[in-house]
């Protein structure tokens, strides 16, 4: 929750911005980050980022991009890559992009070349015939969660072109579930298999 301006005298830490000890703190991030500059705040995080990627296909402007973005940055991932379009609606993210990297790929072929040359397979998650169900599958410890957009998923091109195709399963009668919170339960499957604990303490 916010906090107001800090008691004097100030700490001399210089990772503090002086507006935000002036006048409070009214962003969304943990509190030991309170009163951090936003480049601190990014420089930490940077220092024990984990090796996942989440990418999204950006084809209709969906408005989930935002809370996906978000959720990525709750898990402290290494990259988020919008694939498609490069204007995607930020208000869903609450600013956390800012404390992300996140890169814009014009094509799907051009996230691919990248994967590829960092050795990274593209784990595509969708609701269709033979996809593998998430639970208990092994995800490599680096690599690219893709998704697709509300409605229509992932393109047949982004299909064929992943190394694995998984989905999560379900027991209720809708086809599939909201993009966004496919996503947080793929990122948070993928944290459970590789143990990353809570580390959310400043170093």
């Amino acid at each position: 929750m916010p906090v107001g301006p800090h008691p004097l005298p100030w700490p001399t830490d210089p990772r503090l911005d002086p507006d935000l000890l002036a006048h409070g703190d009214a962003r969304n991030v943990v509190d030991a980050y309170r009163y951090w500059t936003v480049e601190a705040i990014l420089a930490d995080l940077d220092s024990r980022r984990r090796p996942l990627h989440v990418a999204v296909e950006n084809l209709e402007h969906d408005l989930n991009i935002g809370s996906i973005v978000r959720t990525a940055n709750a898990f402290n991932v290494a990259g988020v890559h919008i694939v498609g379009r490069r204007r995607w609606n930020r208000r869903g993210a609450m600013v956390t992009d800012a404390y992300l990297h996140i890169t814009h790929h014009p094509e799907l072929a051009d996230l691919q070349h990248w994967a590829r040359a960092g050795g990274l397979p593209v784990l595509a998650v969708d609701v269709v015939p033979g996809a593998v169900p998430i639970e208990g599958h092994r995800m490599p410890a680096a690599c690219v969660l893709l998704f697709g957009q509300e409605g229509p998923g992932l393109s047949p091109q982004a299909l064929a072109g992943a190394d694995s195709v998984l989905s999560i399963t379900q027991h209720g009668s809708t086809r599939s579930i909201n993009v966004a919170a496919a996503a947080a339960i793929a990122m948070h499957e993928w944290s459970r298999a590789h143990r990353a604990g809570n580390d959310r303490d400043p170093g």
